[in-house]
């Protein structure tokens, strides 16, 4: 039971480092033709568009087919299956607060840091905090970004930040401007 879950969150942990990496050498990496690149670009430009669901249904299918065998090679089919599950779970986790961090406002403590330091990513340094739900891995390589508040475009403002007339909630004040 114990090696279980540890296969299954070594797997959960993967997909965190596996966030890091893409995000940042791929999508944000110098060459604007690797894959995923140029709708990670879009969604800069257009803070409330994702990629299509089929892509990223189809990442997660190619990702399967290659960690499921790999993983079950070195460490076992069930240790194998067990760890590429919680790489998928994380990964699908990663999508609804992604999505969610963008279209619905914040709820606790982790909700607001989320955000903020999201979209201070998007609005203050697109090379720094490149960790989209976890700051563990921008703290081990050096890309942290602390920021007192975050200047978000008025074009570009999310609907859950905004009033009628685009000025900042007072609930929000104190981390955007």
């Amino acid at each position: 039971m114990v090696n279980s879950v540890l296969a299954f969150l070594l797997g959960a942990i993967g997909w965190t480092l596996a966030e890091y990496v893409l995000h940042r050498f791929v999508f944000h990496g110098t060459s604007p033709k690797r894959p995923g690149a140029r709708e990670h670009r879009r969604h800069h430009a257009e803070v409330n568009y994702f990629a299509p669901w089929w892509q990223k249904a189809i990442a997660a299918l190619v990702t399967t087919a290659i960690l499921l065998p790999l993983l079950s090679l070195v460490a076992g089919v069930q240790a194998g299956s067990l760890a590429t599950l919680g790489f998928i779970a994380m990964y699908l986790l990663y999508e609804v607060l992604h999505r969610r961090a963008h279209t619905h406002a914040p709820r606790g403590r982790y909700g607001r840091w989320l955000r903020k330091n999201h979209f201070a990513h998007h609005f203050a340094d697109p090379r720094l905090a490149q960790g989209v739900t976890t700051p563990f891995w921008d703290g081990i390589f050096g890309t942290r970004l602390a920021v007192d508040r975050v200047r978000v475009p008025r074009r570009l403002a999310m609907r859950w930040l905004v009033d009628g007339q685009g000025e900042i909630l007072p609930p929000y004040a104190a981390d955007y401007v």
